[in-house]
């Protein structure tokens, strides 16, 4: 369905542009290729992203979001921050396997984008150590971790790289290994150990 001027928002040349790099990879996909498929000119697509390095940025950006926006019941929920944080890993972990084996190509499509855009993946890390900031100062408060309250931005950081192999897109071919599960499982014990400690 063709879309007009007037109704063109930024959300839906993003939701366009998403379809438009399933179908054709980042390599061959344009501004023309989404203008065409929203049926304006690829003037209009330039009124709201100056330039396809925009256009790019912006939707790999709006990509990352949804990992974000879907944490945040774990960062902001009730309960004992311990079992927040295992969840926490546990669905971060499973959504990023959820995209590595549902959508393979759009995968590696979001990859290439991803390394075309250091600073919004920078973003995108900065927001997912937020929230499991804000999982160990409940559970600093709880008295459930040891972290001294100036550290804990600190201890954030180094729990997010301590899982890495579990939602880093570099180990994405280990996420079927048939022992997976149970390391995962082991690095989640030692870290609550750690916090705990």
């Amino acid at each position: 369905m063709a879309a007009s001027t007037e109704t063109l928002t930024a959300e839906r040349i993003l939701e366009a542009t998403e379809e438009v790099l399933r179908r054709f990879g980042p390599a061959k996909a344009n501004v023309v290729d989404v203008a065409r498929a929203l049926g304006v000119s690829h003037g209009s697509v330039y009124r709201h992203f100056r330039t396809k390095a925009a256009l790019r940025e912006a939707v790999t950006e709006r990509w990352l979001h949804r990992t974000i926006t879907a944490l945040e019941p774990y960062a902001e929920g009730s309960g004992p921050a311990d079992e927040r944080l295992t969840d926490w890993l546990t669905a971060l972990f499973a959504l990023k396997r959820t995209k590595a084996g549902g959508e393979p190509e759009l995968m590696a499509t979001f990859q290439v984008l991803i390394g075309e855009n250091s600073a919004v993946v920078e973003r995108h890390e900065q927001h997912l150590v937020d929230q499991i900031a804000r999982i160990l100062e409940d559970g600093v408060r709880e008295e459930l971790f040891a972290t001294p309250e100036q550290d804990v931005a600190t201890t954030a950081r180094a729990v997010f790289h301590a899982t890495d192999r579990f939602h880093n897109p570099a180990h994405a071919a280990e996420w079927s290994a048939p022992d997976i599960e149970a390391a995962f499982e082991a690095v989640v014990a030692l870290v609550q150990r750690a916090l705990k400690a």
